[in-house]
């Protein structure tokens, strides 16, 4: 990867360390089910970043950009998935469902909810459409080649930096568990935490 840049780097690990809706949903992963939990939530909000970063490389992201429907529908799904997450979070059957038993969910379930969450973030492709080019050198003679491995090193990063915070979020599982209120207050945290993310789904611009 002769054309990773010092920018190039940077900035995805500010993007990625950025507290969005992949990392709460790791965070609650970490919380609810422990370390195991964790990194297959981190595995499953890595997947759901492919569908975007594939939809940038080959150009459908311009759609989502220019057909106001398609941007529309898209973010609708979204906005509604994640206030779904919210009301479950509230009714103790959703992200935020602490057990003595850190696998009471499978890991397909987890990965499942954890690519949702990314999937239907029509801001992801646009974002992917315009951030990739910008680190790519105009004199590459392989542009498409450079634009799948900045991607994949995207996802890494993502992967890595999204496991840092599930595991820290498992490390402290015990201590919230023998806390009932402290458990309280962080699940209503976290069902604001989705609706404030949805909200701010609900206003984005193409």
């Amino acid at each position: 990867m002769r054309d990773v840049s010092v920018a190039f780097l940077l900035t995805t690990l500010i993007v990625v360390a950025s507290p969005g809706t992949g990392v709460l949903y790791t965070l609650s992963a970490g919380l609810s089910r422990g370390r195991r939990a964790a990194v297959v939530a981190a595995f499953g909000c890595t997947l759901g970043i492919l569908p975007h970063m594939a939809a940038a490389i080959v150009g459908l992201a311009a759609l989502l950009y220019a057909s106001s429907l398609a941007f529309q529908t898209l973010k609708v799904l979204g906005v509604l998935y994640l206030l779904f997450m919210a009301w479950n979070t509230v009714r103790e059957h959703g992200a935020l469902r602490l057990e003595q038993e850190p696998d009471g969910r499978t890991p397909r379930q987890v990965i499942v909810r954890a690519v949702l969450v990314n999937v239907l973030n029509p801001k992801l492709s646009i974002f992917f459409f315009a951030f990739l080019p910008q680190f790519v050198p105009t004199h590459s003679a392989h542009r498409l080649l450079t634009m799948v491995e900045l991607s994949s090193l995207f996802m890494l990063l993502t992967f890595g930096i999204f496991v840092a915070y599930g595991l820290a979020a498992a490390a402290v599982r015990d201590r919230v568990i023998a806390r009932p209120r402290v458990l309280a207050w962080m699940r209503r945290t976290f069902a604001v935490a989705f609706v404030g993310l949805g909200a701010k789904l609900a206003l984005a611009e193409r």
